[in-house]
């Protein structure tokens, strides 16, 4: 049911651990540079999901209200307690668990092709989508953890909780998922892409966990309206 799912949890598995091996060989000058391009590099891709936006109005009425409700609940506080929760259950004394946790989650499951990827095989079993998702996922987990180091690796499990949920979503409610919104839903998921990376390049800090429940409201304004 979410074969394509989890291929994708096992590509991150498998980079991180590379990228963990690299996390203890790279000098730091090298490290730096890997974390400035991964920034620019996510720049680039959230300003191309975005401008998959159809109504602006939406977009900034989705990001408004969720960016509230995400701050009312604080999910960022709540992510970092489950980093830290992991990293005292695994004994890690890496200051980063969290960061690179929360980091690598955000990018695994924000982008069109978790959406896509999770409905393609949710309606046709199929998941090619999702394969080619989980060759870019596994460099990016491992350029992540050469650079955040063993947060990034426990990471796959939300990543198989959310896009595993999709697939299952999409399986039991054919037709949800117009082309609409998923259109809106990408964009939403672009800006979000967009503040990690001003987030990595340290510009400046951006809770963006907290503007997680935005995905939630672009698709009932869609519904809606």
């Amino acid at each position: 049911m979410i074969t394509g799912t989890l291929i994708n949890v096992a590509a991150v598995i498998v980079g991180s651990l590379a990228g963990l091996f690299l996390h203890k060989a790279l000098p730091e000058r090298i490290k730096k540079i890997v974390f400035q391009t991964i920034g620019l590099s996510i720049i680039v891709i959230g300003i191309q999901m975005a401008l998959h936006a159809k109504d602006l109005l939406f977009l900034i009425f989705s990001m408004l209200i969720g960016g509230i409700i995400g701050e009312v609940i604080d999910l960022e506080k709540h992510f970092e307690g489950l980093g830290d929760f992991l990293s005292r259950k695994i004994k890690s004394k890496e200051k980063d668990f969290a960061e690179g946790l929360v980091t690598a989650f955000l990018i695994f499951c924000v982008g069109s092709m978790t959406i896509l990827g999770a409905i393609e095989e949710g309606l046709t079993g199929g998941y090619s989508l999702l394969l080619a998702k989980s060759v870019l996922d596994g460099f990016t987990s491992l350029a992540l953890a050469s650079t955040y180091g063993i947060g990034v690796l426990f990471s796959f499990i939300p990543l198989l909780v959310y896009q595993g949920g999709l697939t299952v979503l999409a399986i039991q409610s054919q037709g949800f998922f117009s082309e609409r919104v998923i259109n809106e839903l990408t964009a939403v998921g672009g800006v979000l892409i967009l503040g990690l990376g001003i987030n990595l390049l340290g510009i400046k800090k951006i809770k963006v966990a907290n503007l997680l429940p935005a995905l939630i409201i672009i698709v009932l304004l869609v519904k809606l309206f």
